[in-house]
């Protein structure tokens, strides 16, 4: 049995709270006691191996016996995406005039293509992730995988609260800034040299 650090402890004890008043309705607290030992941990060795985030959460049990309670709770538990995103959201500094960050990346685990389309929250220089979907192909998104995630954030939080959108180049088509224009948010999205520029307000 391994002894607890007391500072590691307060700060699980700070994170509970907050995850109880959000999945508290669909999770038991031996649960959500241990999401927050692993949010602690992943801030800690800020690694997703199960090993090195098992060895680092803050418990009196041994490295093996959080191992099995992990590979237990990803095996046979899922996740509503949704009350994280709207946890992530009640955390944040500001609620109002968000900058949002559509970004994807792309790599392979093994021959098997892991490829998320992500919007985040930018503040002070640093995007927060807060809703992603996983493409089940590989290479660039298309406008309608763009606008469903878009959609979900608005169903979740409204569009009032957008200030603007910021993306990379691969983030164009003349059917996503439509959408974005029909929807009236306003977009800062790089393109290519040889790209043209249409005025929405002249055609």
């Amino acid at each position: 049995m391994k002894t607890t650090n007391f500072k590691d402890s307060v700060k699980v004890n700070q994170i509970l709270p907050i995850m109880q008043e959000h999945f508290g309705q669909s999770m038991n607290l031996a649960r959500i006691k241990l999401m927050a030992l692993l949010l602690h941990a992943l801030c800690v060795v800020q690694t997703v191996s199960l090993h090195k985030l098992a060895d680092a959460m803050p418990t009196a049990v041994d490295k093996d016996s959080n191992l099995r309670r992990l590979q237990r709770f990803f095996a046979k538990y899922v996740l509503d995406l949704d009350i994280i995103a709207r946890m992530i959201f009640s955390l944040l500094p500001v609620k109002t005039g968000l900058v949002l960050s559509m970004d994807r990346t792309n790599w392979k685990f093994g021959e098997f293509n892991i490829n998320i389309l992500m919007l985040g929250i930018t503040y002070k220089g640093i995007a927060f992730p807060l809703i992603f979907s996983l493409l089940p192909k590989r290479g660039n998104s298309n406008w309608e995988e763009r606008k469903k995630i878009m959609e979900r954030f608005i169903r979740l939080f409204g569009a009032e609260c957008i200030d603007c959108l910021v993306a990379d180049r691969e983030f164009i088509g003349k059917e996503w800034t439509g959408w974005l224009n029909s929807r009236r948010i306003r977009y800062y999205i790089r393109i290519r040299q040889n790209f043209w520029i249409v005025k929405p307000s002249t055609g």
